[in-house]
């Protein structure tokens, strides 16, 4: 299995932008182009910005190149393992790997996250094992770690949920005085929820130390982005009377530089932002979705060509920052991951059937207690039949 997908190691590339264009959102309610901070263009050219700018050592580019490449390649054994019967779903983050890896290393260790059920490359930024992603995808648990452990909330499949969560912890940290922040993941179809316009309320009428990372992947499954909103997205923030700033999703350079931003305005208590990560889902919504059905293969041929990883290496390479043994080192080390993903998974025990009623009332309850005594008599009837050699 190579780093790389096959589709984006393609030589001949169709020209950068999409049949829906950047600013399409844009002409319908404004009349100028959306803004767009980019620190590394898709030819993996470094440039500036006025606002947003970071100087990262060769080690630091290096770092990021390495998260992007080892969560892609955690992400493609996750979908195989799918596809092979290993994993009830998959949520592919194929072509986010920059808006993640970007963001989640914008974050301090007291930083508090809270995901969706996509952001792959953040969970490993805050050093969640690969491999406990997993078990809820598998059946076999409720999500597979601590969240304070690594303050990483647990994986949400409410859409849009988790922006109130993330909107009243802020609340808290701010009451408790702590420097902290917290961040919300969500995507394009998640903003059209009615819970993420109450958390932008509440977090701009209470200036709670948040940042809202929207993942805008130009497609809610089979619904694009011009269908659910008349402006880009991070304008939105205008009208809660807080900033939203577009980022080039596919650019971890700007991620980064744009996040970290957001995040020390929060901590000095200036409260929330919107960034918008304009990138797109080179995959499927998820593994029960099939992405040609909605969309022409000449758009996602286009995306193909701002692969952020692609553009990374190329800076690496033109800037004299990895040779070929850094590459073929880490092709090394994303194999050993994906065997220990496989192993992993397939040595997954199954779960304690009675589990499900534990911890559901801390101090019991009449109805759960009669609901397990009839969950182990259904139980044990199969057992019985087994010994008694009849079905009943």
């Amino acid at each position: 299995m190579t780093v790389e997908s096959t589709a984006a190691r393609k030589t001949t590339r169709r020209s950068s932008g999409t049949k829906r264009t950047a600013s399409a959102g844009a002409k319908k309610g404004q009349g100028a182009e959306p803004e767009l901070v980019q620190l590394l263009t898709p030819e993996g050219e470094r440039v500036s910005h006025p606002e947003y700018d970071i100087d990262l050592s060769a080690d630091e580019l290096r770092g990021l190149y390495r998260d992007m490449v080892l969560t892609r390649r955690f992400d493609a054994e996750a979908t195989a393992l799918q596809r092979q019967g290993e994993l009830g779903l998959w949520a592919s983050l194929l072509g986010q790997e920059a808006a993640q890896i970007g963001s989640g290393r914008a974050l301090r260790d007291d930083d508090y996250v809270f995901p969706t059920y996509r952001e792959h490359g953040v969970a490993w930024c805050r050093g969640v094992d690969p491999t406990n992603l997993l078990g809820m995808f598998r059946g076999v648990n409720h999500g597979g770690w601590d969240p304070n452990t690594n303050n990483f909330h647990l994986y949400t499949i409410v859409i849009g949920s988790q922006t109130l969560h993330a909107t009243g912890y802020a609340m808290g940290v701010a009451k408790d005085g702590a420097d902290s922040a917290v961040i919300a993941y969500f995507g394009d179809g998640a903003s059209s929820q009615g819970d993420v316009a109450e958390s932008f309320t509440f977090s701009a009428v209470y200036n709670a130390p948040v940042v809202f990372f929207c993942q805008n992947n130009q497609w809610a499954i089979s619904e694009p982005t011009e269908r659910q909103t008349r402006v880009p997205l991070y304008q939105r923030a205008q009208g809660y009377g807080f900033p939203g700033v577009r980022v080039d999703g596919n650019d971890v350079l700007a991620c980064l530089a744009v996040t970290r931003s957001a995040l020390e305005r929060a901590r000095r208590g200036e409260g929330p932002t919107l960034v918008e990560a304009f990138t797109y889902r080179m995959g499927a919504h998820t593994t029960s979705d099939d992405p040609t059905k909605y969309r022409a293969d000449e758009e996602r041929e286009a995306w193909e060509a701002k692969d952020p990883i692609l553009r990374l290496k190329a800076y690496l390479e033109k800037a004299g920052h990895a040779d070929a043994a850094f590459f073929e080192e880490l092709e090394t080390e994303s194999e050993t991951l994906g065997k220990r993903v496989r192993e992993a998974v397939r040595a997954m025990p199954d779960p304690d059937h009675m589990a499900i009623f534990e911890n559901v009332y801390a101090d019991g309850h009449a109805l759960v207690d009669e609901e397990r005594a009839q969950f182990a008599a259904y139980q044990a009837s199969f057992a019985d039949s087994g010994a008694e050699g009849e079905v009943k």
